[in-house]
């Protein structure tokens, strides 16, 4: 192709990259892996990238913690997500099992009971065919954005088909 370059990867110097990705973390939380891919975006080698996250871990740009809680609280309140969903995407971030429970344990019980009956009614709302027919698909619905079976059974029994 005539008069297209072919562009040159990103590399910054450590110094460079610093005032970057402080603004990047200061915009919304972030995980230890999203900043790294970040780092290594701006062409930052594995070493560097590890120090200069230790230099944000240390002035405060990025907790694991903090991500963790907020990364739950959004995708539950704002997505609708269930606990499997929002667990097995804290797994990809490389969370550990104990920050995954702790940040887990802010999903209050009867607010997760009422967001499943509440979407469940929505799903219902939308869908035609026999009583059965309306039930699995809307329990289909729901596994999918990452409830408990169990949980959606005792919803679905609320709801008026």
């Amino acid at each position: 192709m005539v008069g297209f370059r072919q562009q040159q990867p990103l590399r910054l110097t450590p110094s460079q990259a610093k005032p970057k990705i402080e603004k990047y973390c200061a915009y919304q939380e972030r995980s230890h892996k999203q900043v790294l891919e970040k780092l290594r975006s701006l062409g930052l080698d594995a070493q560097e990238a590890g120090e200069l996250l230790v230099e944000l871990m240390q002035a405060g740009f990025v907790s694991e913690e903090r991500f963790a809680s907020s990364f739950v609280r959004g995708k539950f309140k704002l997505k609708g997500w269930g606990r499997k969903k929002i667990e097995l995407s804290l797994k990809r971030e490389g969370l550990s099992p104990r920050q995954i429970q702790t940040a887990m344990a802010e999903i209050e019980e009867p607010q997760y009971e009422q967001t499943l009956v509440k979407l469940a009614e929505k799903k219902l709302s939308t869908l035609k065919g026999t009583e059965f027919e309306r039930r699995m698909k809307v329990k289909r619905y729901l596994l999918g954005r990452g409830y408990e079976s169990e949980a959606i059974d005792q919803a679905l029994d609320q709801v008026s088909f």
